[in-house]
C-alpha cells in the first residue's frame, strides 16, 4: 500500500517556472545562472525538522524549492539548497554549523560574488536565522524569512540561542529583513511570528513584510487536482482557490523583487 507524501513534497509551485538542472555537491545543489558572473547567491534553509528516515526528506528534491532555485537562476542570483541534519528539535545547533559550512562552500565558489549574499528561511527553518541576525557580516545583504517559524511553539522549547526574537535584541547591524506572512497561519507558528514582528518594532529593524491575507502556511504550494493550496486544517474554511492562488503568485515574485534588489 503506497503512503501519502506530504504536501509540500508532492505538491506543485505556485509559478510556472521554467527548470533547470543544479550541481550537487555532497549536500549542496546549486543553481547557477546561464552566462556573466560573478553573480550574487542565496542560500535556502528549508525548514524541518524532518523524519530522519523518510525517503522523500531531502528538500532539494522538492518541487518546490527546485522551483525557487531555478527562479532565481533566471533573475541572475545563484541559489543554493542545502540538506542539513535536522531530525529533531535538539538537531538546531548542529544544523547551525552545518548552514554556516554551506555559506562558506557557496561563498568560496568563483562563480559566486562573495560580497553580495542573502540567506532564506522557510518554515521551522526560522530558528536557524538566529546567529545571523545577531552577527550580521557586512557581506550578508538579505534575510528572508517565508511562513516561517520564529521561536518556541506553546509547550516546546528550542535550544539556547535559537529564539529569532532574542537576537534582535542584541543586535548591532542588520540588513534588510523580508518577511513572507501567511493571514490563515497555525496559531502557534503565528504567535511566534507576532513577538518577532513586535521585537523588530522595539528594535527598530528594517523589516518589510508581504501580508499574504489568504495564504495558510506553505502558500507557495498548490494541489490543483484538489484545488488547495498549502496546509489548512480539515475543518478550515478554504478562500476561493483562483483568489488565493494570484495572491500567493503575487507574494511569491514580491519576494523575488524584493531579494534581487537587495542583492544588486
Amino acid at each position: 500500500m503506497s503512503v501519502a507524501l506530504p504536501y509540500f513534497v508532492e505538491g506543485e509551485f505556485v509559478l510556472q517556472t521554467d527548470m533547470i538542472d543544479p550541481e550537487r555537491h555532497d549536500n549542496i545543489d546549486l543553481y547557477i545562472p546561464k552566462s556573466g558572473g560573478p553573480f550574487p547567491a542565496v542560500i535556502f534553509q528549508c525548514g524541518g525538522p524532518l523524519p530522519e528516515d523518510a525517503d522523500w526528506n531531502d528538500p532539494r528534491d522538492w518541487q518546490v524549492y527546485r522551483s525557487y532555485g531555478s527562479l532565481l537562476a533566471a533573475n541572475g542570483i545563484v541559489a543554493a539548497t542545502v540538506k542539513l541534519p535536522l531530525y529533531e528539535g535538539a538537531h538546531y545547533p548542529r544544523a547551525a554549523k552545518g548552514l554556516a559550512q554551506a555559506v562558506d562552500f557557496v561563498r568560496a565558489d568563483e562563480r559566486v560574488d562573495g560580497d553580495r549574499v542573502g540567506l532564506w528561511f522557510w518554515c521551522a527553518g526560522g530558528p536557524l536565522s538566529s546567529n545571523w541576525l545577531r552577527s550580521s557580516p557586512p557581506w550578508l545583504r538579505v534575510l528572508a524569512f517565508t511562513y516561517p517559524l520564529l521561536g518556541s511553539p506553546e509547550g516546546v522549547s528550542l535550544p539556547d540561542g535559537f529564539e529569532p526574537a532574542e537576537a534582535l535584541a542584541e543586535a548591532e547591524h542588520l540588513p534588510p529583513l523580508l518577511l513572507g506572512r501567511a493571514g490563515l497561519e497555525a496559531p502557534g507558528v503565528a504567535r511566534t511570528v507576532e513577538t518577532f514582528v513586535a521585537a523588530a518594532e522595539k528594535h527598530q529593524a528594517p523589516l518589510q513584510i508581504i501580508d499574504v491575507a489568504t495564504g495558510f502556511h506553505g502558500y507557495d504550494i498548490v494541489n490543483h487536482a484538489d484545488k488547495k493550496i498549502g496546509n489548512p486544517p480539515p475543518d478550515a474554511v478554504r478562500p476561493d482557490f483562483a483568489t488565493s492562488l494570484e495572491e500567493s503568485r503575487a507574494a511569491v515574485h514580491k519576494a523575488v523583487d524584493f531579494v534581487a534588489k537587495a542583492l544588486a
